[in-house]
């Protein structure tokens, strides 16, 4: 476990299965809270255009990665498509000291490496979709996808769903709007216990 940073700052966790709706969620909370920062990763993966280093990720070489996270210095790490993702502790330390809560976009597995390795400061809230059906029309209107990649989003999803129940808030993502301010209301009922 890391030493506990002595301010109220918190990270605030946010899990989905794919679809669910918790990167939008994310960037309205943020939009509406000064007091939010979105946590950035860093990656192995190639720069894309549009892309800012510091804003986006921090664009990192395997081997400098791959060191950080053999020393300890990340949160958290996982290996997807080839490339290697991780939240390096000395940027999420400095942020919270400065008093900003931040907010993690991530899955279970990474949410549970920063939950066991941060506990006091995380805030943990799962989004889940009223139901599969739903799920199944909100994938379908990206039109990102074939039937077959489609349908195994969705046991993907399913799968992911099952965490729900080790996260300290359970939100149902069935109206936007709603499922925003329930989230806004528990960070801001976070802060008044943390404060007291």
């Amino acid at each position: 476990m890391i030493k506990p940073i002595p301010n109220k700052a918190m990270m605030i966790i946010l899990s989905a299965p794919s679809g669910g709706g918790k990167t939008s969620i994310a960037k309205k909370l943020l939009q509406e809270d000064a007091n939010l920062s979105l946590s950035i990763s860093a990656t192995t993966r190639k720069i894309r255009p549009g892309e800012q280093e510091a804003i986006d990720y921090f664009f990192m070489n395997r081997t400098k990665l791959e060191k950080l996270i053999a020393d300890q210095q990340t949160l958290e790490h996982a290996e997807i498509y080839n490339n290697l993702y991780a939240t390096p502790k000395n940027y999420v330390e400095k942020t919270l000291a400065n008093g900003k809560d931040l907010v993690f976009d991530i899955d279970s597995q990474g949410a549970y490496q920063i939950m066991d390795k941060m506990p006091e400061k995380a805030l943990s809230i799962f989004i889940v979709p009223p139901d599969i059906a739903t799920l199944r029309a909100r994938l379908e209107v990206r039109g990102q996808d074939d039937a077959e990649t489609l349908n195994f989003r969705l046991k993907l999803a399913q799968e992911e769903i099952e965490h729900a129940k080790n996260y300290h808030h359970v939100i149902i993502n069935d109206d936007f709007s709603k499922a925003v301010h329930e989230i806004q209301t528990i960070i801001t009922k976070e802060r008044q216990k943390r404060s007291a």
